[in-house]
């Protein structure tokens, strides 16, 4: 939630300015710092989650493992996440191969990806960009948050045989 819909919560007589609520909410991450659960600024606004350095412990209790999902995939959403807005052709032409339907289709049901418009040119094709449902499941509040080219560079440098496809999923156990 946002401090504005927190906001909206209150009657409208009795709605605090948001200062006060931010200065809750901040008062509120202070409080469970030393627990773990914490709540996080996320695009969307705020929420309750898992600590990640506790995460992997509470992973455990829940059976239900989380979807992998392919190198091509991910190296997909990787090209629109960094060059956005961005056409399959021009996905095809970064990955050197065929952007399958099926793989878009992922993208856009998870709604990571949504089409922000279409391309002036011959065929209209539409325009990729992520959302902020990308950016929470990743932990991100914006996309000034990913990786920039020299900090993936110095992960290739420090272990040669992974890429970033292969790099271990940001987990995000919500509360």
């Amino acid at each position: 939630m946002t401090c504005k819909q927190v906001r909206e919560v209150f009657p409208e007589l009795e709605q605090p300015d948001l200062a006060e609520i931010q200065d809750a909410i901040d008062a509120i991450i202070a409080d469970y710092q030393p627990r773990g659960i914490e709540l996080a600024k996320i695009a969307s606004g705020y929420r309750f989650q898992v600590r990640s350095d506790v995460s992997r412990w509470v992973s455990r209790l829940f059976e239900e493992k989380p979807p992998k999902y392919s190198k091509a995939l991910m190296e997909t959403l990787a090209i629109i996440a960094y060059r956005q807005p961005v056409t399959r052709g021009d996905i095809e032409d970064i990955r050197g191969v065929s952007v399958s339907t099926n793989m878009i289709q992922t993208l856009l049901e998870r709604e990571w990806v949504r089409i922000l418009g279409h391309k002036e040119v011959p065929g209209r094709p539409a325009l990729y960009g992520t959302t902020k449902q990308f950016l929470d499941y990743f932990n991100l509040s914006t996309l000034n948050e990913l990786p920039t080219l020299q900090e993936l560079q110095g992960l290739e440098l420090s272990a040669p045989e992974t890429s970033l496809a292969d790099a271990p999923r940001l987990e995000n156990p919500s509360v």
